[in-house]
């Protein structure tokens, strides 16, 4: 199944990750059909990401976790989960060391052969292992500010974790280490060292009632790695945790995180995860959720710890019922922030990527994608609200932005 294939149950689906945000968006172009308008012959597109507002080196490196506890809930044969992660965080100068790329190249080549075309990007119109973020790789850690708030990331459904950089990267520049997490099996392409991929293994989903025994089983999976990888990163921090899988971990890594300050977030069903992981895990201890819909006993048995609910402008508590159950049973901090003109995947990296194509590509479906607000604006003010409720959360630095409106953000209303 693509990422960005359409599923039946739209109601059940919509916003829970890359399949379900295009159900009601224009058809895109099929697959080996160039976009209207654009030569088969041009030279391949690369695209840039925009860079954290914070100058401050920040570095990246990717692990391998294998979790031998339990089998692989897609692929019962295997009877042990497999995953890949990656750290970002606040780094010492390291200019001779290369920046890392958004994707690496097996998993890009897989996005740009199998799902790309559904967001009306033939194959071979963008080098997607072009693209490179603004860390890099193995860099020590500046480690002058102490010991690192660490924030757990789950991406949407199907998507893989290379898809949301731009604010990984943002709170790796102010000071957090970062972990974005593969939930391996359900993305299309998950590339692992020596050049394996693990491709996804979702099983038919044929009516409602399939897909909701899939999103449990998900979600009860989606928890559980994220809850391994706590342990993983407990062990790293003691200096008995994983290797970097194509070397030695980046210097002054091991010891630099603060395990008792954490957070989660994610987008879409990845937010779904980080409000379920809260309500399970006492180790974390704030969460917030770009766009998606509740799922699990944290839907309506809500949260006792500060939690950000971050929407797109259709996404209400008149409109979902989940985000109504979830707000009502919610006892802790709270914040619901709307963002006036955006749409799902306003909230991860097709905000910075789609306008580059725009221009380039005809045919796309920007507004019923990425929606109508400016996305530079859009980008900024994801990046403002968050950091701020993690600095908040985390590090006791309080700002008025959380507490009503925004001169800096007017896109953004605080919903009481």
């Amino acid at each position: 199944m693509s990422a960005f294939t359409r599923v039946p149950g739209a109601r059940v689906a919509a916003g829970l990750g890359l399949a379900a945000a295009l159900l009601t968006a224009p058809a895109a172009p099929a697959a080996g059909t160039p976009a209207a308008g654009t030569a088969a012959t041009a030279p391949a597109i690369r695209l840039e990401l925009p860079a954290p507002t914070v100058r401050h080196p920040i570095g990246t490196v990717a692990l391998r976790l294998v979790d031998r506890s339990r089998p692989d809930p897609l692929v019962t044969s295997q009877p042990y989960r497999e995953l890949m992660v990656s750290v970002w965080y606040p780094a010492r100068r390291a200019d001779g060391l290369p920046r890392a790329p958004q994707m690496p190249p097996l998993a890009a080549a897989g996005f740009d052969r199998d799902t790309a075309s559904d967001l009306g990007v033939k194959p071979g119109q963008v080098d997607w292992a072009a693209t490179r973020t603004h860390a890099r790789t193995g860099a020590p850690v500046d480690r002058r500010a102490g010991g690192l708030p660490l924030v757990l990331f789950s991406p949407g459904f199907e998507a893989p974790r290379t898809l949301s950089t731009v604010l990984a990267e943002e709170l790796a520049a102010r000071g957090y280490a970062v972990v974005t997490v593969d939930h391996t099996h359900e993305p299309d392409h998950v590339e692992f060292p020596g050049g394996r991929v693990e491709h996804s293994e979702l099983p038919p989903v044929k009516t409602q009632e399939d897909q909701a025994k899939l999103f449990k089983v998900l979600l009860e999976a989606r928890v559980a790695d994220l809850r391994f990888v706590l342990d993983e990163l407990a062990r790293l921090n003691r200096g008995s945790g994983p290797g970097a899988g194509r070397g030695p971990l980046p210097a002054g890594l091991p010891g630099s995180l603060d395990l008792s300050r954490v957070g989660a977030f994610g987008h879409s069903m990845g937010g779904a995860t980080a409000a379920q992981l809260l309500r399970d895990d006492p180790r974390v201890d704030a969460g917030a959720n770009l766009d998606g819909i509740l799922l699990g006993p944290a839907a309506t048995l809500g949260v006792t710890r500060p939690f950000l609910q971050v929407a797109g402008e259709t996404t209400t508590r008149d409109s979902e019922p989940t985000w109504k159950s979830f707000w009502g049973a919610s006892s802790g901090w709270k914040r619901e922030a709307r963002f006036t003109g955006a749409q799902h995947f306003s909230f991860f990296d097709l905000q910075a990527i789609y306008p580059q194509l725009a221009g380039r590509l005809k045919g796309l479906p920007i507004a019923d994608t990425i929606g109508t607000i400016d996305p530079e604006r859009s980008i900024a003010a994801q990046r403002a609200y968050l950091t701020t409720f993690f600095d908040l959360h985390l590090r006791g630095r309080r700002t008025p932005l959380l507490d009503g409106p925004s001169r800096a953000y007017p896109e953004v209303r605080l919903i009481p």
